[in-house]
């Protein structure tokens, strides 16, 4: 049994497999994606959520792949923009004074993937929106102190959806 591990290992690692543990599947020719800014474009608007989402996205794809991030042209782009940003009441918790006990975070992004490499039958290039939330509650706290950790929450959340629909076709 150990000799027939062995050789797996072996021809694994002579034959360069594309497919990571991590669930992507990037293609073995690609090598380079470019993220492009996220502009925001939501009807409220937080000053450096464009920025976060989009520095969020690049560490993703440079944590979980092999691929570099680079400014000019690549093997694959991701752009897009944020077209929802949400703060909403879930929960009351007083039914003669309704206060909110819960509340929902959500950010909305459109996003472009493009695989420059894309020749064949099937195509892995799309361009869909993706929602995530964060419930909270504030708990004497404001909202400008926990909102940033919030973003936080969400955006690996998004990326994560994204990260998956671009590499993990499965």
């Amino acid at each position: 049994m150990k000799k027939i591990c062995t050789v797996w290992a072996a021809v694994i690692v002579l034959f360069g497999c594309s497919y990571k543990f991590n669930g992507a599947s990037i293609p073995p020719g690609m090598k380079t994606v470019n993220v492009r800014f996220f502009e925001n474009n939501a009807p409220l608007v937080v000053p450096d959520l464009s920025q976060q989402f989009t520095e969020d996205l690049k560490e993703r794809i440079r944590t979980q792949s092999r691929l570099i991030v680079t400014q000019n042209e690549a093997d694959a782009t991701f752009e897009g923009r944020i077209t929802g940003y949400d703060i909403k009441p879930i929960a009351f918790t007083d039914n003669k004074n309704p206060v909110a006990g819960a509340n929902r975070l959500t950010i909305t992004v459109f996003v472009k993937y493009i695989n420059n490499l894309d020749t064949g039958k099937v195509k892995t290039s799309f361009e869909k929106s993706f929602t995530q939330y964060e419930d909270f509650t504030l708990g004497g706290q404001t909202l400008q102190s926990i909102e940033r950790g919030l973003i936080k929450k969400v955006n690996a959340k998004l990326t994560e959806n994204i990260f998956n629909d671009a590499f993990a076709q499965w």
